[in-house]
């Protein structure tokens, strides 16, 4: 079955169609979901939801000649993930004790002037658990940005929020996981769990 035919029969809802895609799909946006998410729970939760998103917004793609279906796929899961997690109010308006440095011109690469750690030696399990600490707001700027590579502006427009609250977010989120990253270093290397 072609792209343009599979498409066609998951807007018709042919369930044989829409399972090709689901596993087509399914590890690189489970993934996603375990970094946007706090934990493998929440993650499940926005994996499934974000599939039926996607699914629903499928038609929108045949009209665009601009993505690729990988890209569409992408943008429009990271969307409803973003959107899914700012939902949870409880957990999304926490604030953080860290404040961020104020710079002249901040540099908002991770990791940039760190003697501690090697972010291309750390392992991905470890990483990932890192990411998932973060507070929401400051998790979600920094997948945003730093690993999906979405502009200041275009993570601000995705968040309903200032530029200068998501630089601020960044930094903090640099800080903390920088800080978060070590400890499940030496956590992990003194032979504990992380």
């Amino acid at each position: 079955m072609s792209q343009n035919e599979l498409i066609t029969a998951c807007i018709k809802n042919d369930k044989s169609a829409k399972k090709q895609l689901f596993e087509s799909y399914v590890g690189k946006l489970a993934f996603i979901a375990l970094r946007y998410s706090k934990n493998s729970g929440q993650s499940e939760d926005v994996l499934m939801n974000g599939f039926s998103h996607v699914f629903l917004r499928l038609s929108s793609f045949k009209s665009q000649d601009v993505l690729s279906l990988d890209d569409f796929i992408k943008k429009e899961f990271i969307s409803f993930a973003v959107g899914y997690l700012k939902g949870i109010r409880n957990e999304y308006y926490v604030a953080s004790t860290v404040k961020a440095v104020e710079y002249r011109e901040a540099s908002y690469d991770l990791f940039l002037d760190s003697k501690f750690v090697d972010l291309k030696n750390v392992n991905q399990e470890v990483l990932t658990k890192s990411i998932q600490a973060l507070v929401p707001s400051q998790r979600l700027v920094f997948n945003l940005h730093v690993i999906d590579n979405f502009s200041i502006a275009q993570a601000a427009e995705l968040l309903d929020s200032s530029e200068q609250s998501v630089k601020a977010n960044l930094e903090k989120a640099r800080f903390n996981l920088q800080k978060t990253v070590e400890k499940n270093l030496k956590l992990n290397n003194d032979g504990q769990p992380v």
